[in-house]
């Protein structure tokens, strides 16, 4: 694929997982699914974010 369309679908695709991941968090946080103490799955929901932005970023943005 050309760097754009690959820069374009990466950003596209990490930005919805990022969203996604960051309602999750936020619903089980504020007790929304009946779980109370949700900090644990918001450390996992970091880490696992930050994970994706950097895979994203060694992907598509980093020239090798």
């Amino acid at each position: 694929m050309s760097y754009g369309v690959k820069f374009i679908m990466g950003l596209i695709g990490t930005g919805l997982f990022v969203t996604f991941i960051g309602g999750l968090s936020h619903s089980i946080s504020t007790g929304f699914a009946g779980f109370s103490g949700g900090a644990p799955f918001m450390i996992i929901a970091i880490v696992i974010c930050g994970a994706a932005i950097y895979d994203f970023y060694d992907t598509c943005i980093r020239k090798k």
